[in-house]
């Protein structure tokens, strides 16, 4: 029997990962310069130092490499407070899971001040018994402590309880704690989804059809 769920954020509940490869040609953007094509792809595999670093060598920008950190920190905070979206169907999800009396966490590698500003605004932090992050667990998605913290939250033991992820990983790391995964596509991991398809016990292309998927769900 199902009794709860766990959702990942980024990717998963919000249509959010663009912001993260954009985010450099946003902060450019805030200061009056264009970035070059192909930007995001470039500072993908950089740390937020390096991208900084980066940035004002390429840009010369006059600003120490901490303050160019803070102002990509603050256009990806001004996207949470103010444009990041739920994935079509995502809310119908949480309603219907709700009316099954199914207990619902998030648990992310975001920040918690910016998620909770992102549920207040579309409503949906009425949803959530908890909101779990990786910072707070000390661990990060490798490790299952994120998704057990939830879970006992909620008072559910793994094999009664969802975890609706996007990443790979998160999938491997929550199927061998003995959670019943569910994989939800996202652009961003493209390359993954044949790998994701076989490792989650659903897969999810987008939230549609709860129906099908409670049925499918009551009988892993």
């Amino acid at each position: 029997m199902i009794k709860g769920a766990i959702f990942d954020i980024d990717g998963t509940l919000l249509d959010s990962m663009p912001v993260w490869d954009e985010a450099g040609e946003r902060y450019l953007k805030s200061i009056g310069l264009a970035a070059e094509y192909g930007l995001g792809g470039k500072m993908f595999s950089m740390t937020m130092e390096e991208g900084a670093r980066y940035l004002k060598e390429a840009y010369r920008i006059p600003d120490s490499t901490a303050g160019i950190v803070d102002g990509i920190n603050r256009q990806i905070e001004e996207f949470y407070l103010y444009e990041a979206e739920l994935k079509t169907g995502a809310e119908e999800y949480l309603n219907r899971l709700e009316e099954k009396s199914v207990r619902l966490t998030a648990a992310t590698s975001s920040d918690r001040y910016l998620v909770e500003a992102a549920f207040v605004r579309l409503g949906i932090d009425r949803c959530f018994d908890g909101i779990f992050t990786c910072s707070e667990a000390g661990a990060g998605k490798d490790e299952p402590r994120i998704y057990l913290e939830a879970a006992s939250c909620m008072g559910t033991k793994p094999e009664e309880t969802l975890v609706f992820e996007d990443a790979l990983h998160a999938i491997e790391t929550s199927a061998a704690s003995g959670f019943i995964t569910v994989g939800v596509y996202d652009s961003s991991s493209e390359g993954q989804q044949e790998e994701i398809c076989r490792k989650a016990q659903m897969y999810l292309k987008a939230f549609r059809d709860f129906d099908t998927f409670w049925e499918s769900a009551t009988t892993c």
